[in-house]
């Protein structure tokens, strides 16, 4: 018998596509896994294990309305049924920690669950999975009712009364004291930024647009460990595209992604940190007095939430990079931007851009088809949107405001900039004028988003008001 030769290229071949296959399931496993570890604890027993539970089964019910192979099959193949015994597996293995009593605590901040009511969950979640794929897979547009239904649960998150209603709730079916319910004692991690993702599935499906992704995909992309905590948002077609390309460990993007990894972690915990010690807040802004250390809060503030922001997003962009996913960036100097539509461009770009493609350019192609005036467009479309970011930060008046100001403030801009196109216009001889206009324009954009902040940074109006007061000397 001829002993058969493997040729190098085959060989290597052969490695990178085993490379990308341990990728995939270690950030497939370390992705589900990390839904539990980052969960911080909660006054309400068993919180920290059932949130991060409910994560994996909305990704797994939403996977199941988006999949066109399930739809077309109406029952799973063997290499989802494998993915999903994977995510079983694991949950339950998180809820056996119970009984380990050394490692009690590892994953999940309080002992889990009994182990059958998880299983009773588990079993439930696969039902709701297998009754979406028959009813919704096969209906792109009747995913709308899971985007209603997402849209109502982040609501109830970000509305405080809800919030302590369904604290009350879940304290009266543990047995604790529900007069004692906070906001504060629901605290889905992640939760926000899986929303954006699952939202962009669902219409992404309902438009035809969505790639058809294995579960296993699908529940990274959801729940991807660098960016669960405050993104980037991705979009599924960008993504799964990064995790089915061929990857093999090199040291250039290992390099590269530890750099940002330690960029992203002196910005976040020396720089953002130390301006946390004088930045605006709730206790100073009630204490400080004078004009002069109020603009230094306000100055600090708006310094200190870009660098934490802007660090954690290097930190998630260079663990993924060391991985081969390149995550969106979210940053690119938006503080010294001559304008704030420019701003807006630069700051949490990939939120900019899922409200842009999943909410603004529907509604002004709606709009456009009433006849409407292009100024009423383009006011509605700008404060509406502006409106629903700073919603999404928390239902408050403060969070309203800010985004009502920040969608009055592009509306000027853009009314401005149409009215200046054609009547002052710069010569390309003069640059010093050019580069002038420009540091006027970035000076005067930064202390619009500063004082913005100081609606973001505070929690009521009252108090936001008596700062405006002391800035400008009243």
């Amino acid at each position: 018998m001829l002993a058969t030769e493997t040729s190098p290229s085959a060989a290597v071949g052969r490695l990178v596509l085993d490379q990308a296959r341990a990728r995939n399931i270690t950030l497939f496993v370390a992705s589900v896994l990390a839904a539990y570890a980052l969960q911080p604890a909660m006054p309400i027993r068993q919180m920290d294990f059932w949130l991060p539970t409910a994560s994996l089964a909305l990704a797994v019910i939403i996977w199941a309305a988006t999949s066109p192979a399930l739809a077309a099959h109406h029952r799973p193949d063997r290499a989802t049924l494998t993915d999903a015994a994977i995510i079983g597996g694991i949950v339950l293995g998180v809820a056996a920690l119970r009984f380990v009593e050394p490692l009690e605590g590892l994953i999940t901040r309080t002992p889990p669950p009994a182990v059958p009511s998880v299983l009773v969950a588990l079993a439930i979640v696969a039902l709701l999975a297998l009754a979406a794929g028959r009813i919704l897979g096969s209906r792109p547009a009747w995913t709308t009712i899971l985007v209603v239904g997402l849209t109502a649960l982040l609501f109830a998150l970000k509305f405080e009364p809800l919030t302590q209603a369904l604290a009350a709730t879940l304290r009266a079916a543990q047995g604790q004291a529900a007069a004692q319910a906070s906001a504060l004692d629901v605290r889905w991690l992640g939760f926000s930024y899986i929303f954006f993702r699952l939202t962009a599935a669902l219409r992404e499906r309902a438009s035809g647009r969505l790639p058809d992704m294995s579960l296993r995909e699908f529940v990274t992309y959801a729940v991807f460990a660098p960016a669960l905590i405050a993104g980037p948002i991705d979009r599924p077609e960008r993504f799964v595209k990064d995790l089915r390309a061929s990857f093999a460990f090199n040291w250039p993007d290992a390099t590269e992604g530890l750099r940002r990894i330690a960029t992203g972690a002196f910005k976040k915990f020396v720089i953002a940190d130390v301006l946390a010690l004088f930045a605006l807040n709730e206790a100073n802004a009630a204490q400080v007095q004078g004009a002069g250390w109020t603009w230094l809060l306000v100055y600090a503030y708006a310094l200190r939430i870009y660098f934490d922001f802007g660090g954690y997003t290097d930190i998630a962009v260079g663990i993924a990079r060391i991985f081969g996913v390149r995550l969106p960036e979210n940053f690119n100097r938006p503080y010294l931007k001559p304008n704030l539509t420019q701003f807006w461009n630069c700051w949490h770009m990939s939120l900019a851009q899922w409200f842009r493609a999943y909410y603004f350019n529907p509604l002004t192609r709606a709009l456009r088809t009433r006849a409407w005036a292009m100024p009423a467009i383009v006011f509605l479309g700008q404060v509406t949107t502006m409106l629903l970011i700073g919603l999404w930060h928390g239902v408050t008046p403060n969070f309203a405001i800010w985004g009502l100001w920040h969608g009055l403030g592009l509306f000027i801009h853009n009314r401005w900039s149409d009215f200046a196109k054609a009547r002052l216009v710069i010569p390309p001889e003069r640059p010093r004028l050019q580069q002038a206009v420009n540091i006027a324009g970035a000076l005067l954009t930064f202390h619009f988003v500063a004082l913005g902040w100081v609606w973001f940074a505070l929690p009521d109006v009252a108090l936001s008001l008596s700062v405006f007061a002391r800035l400008f000397g009243l």
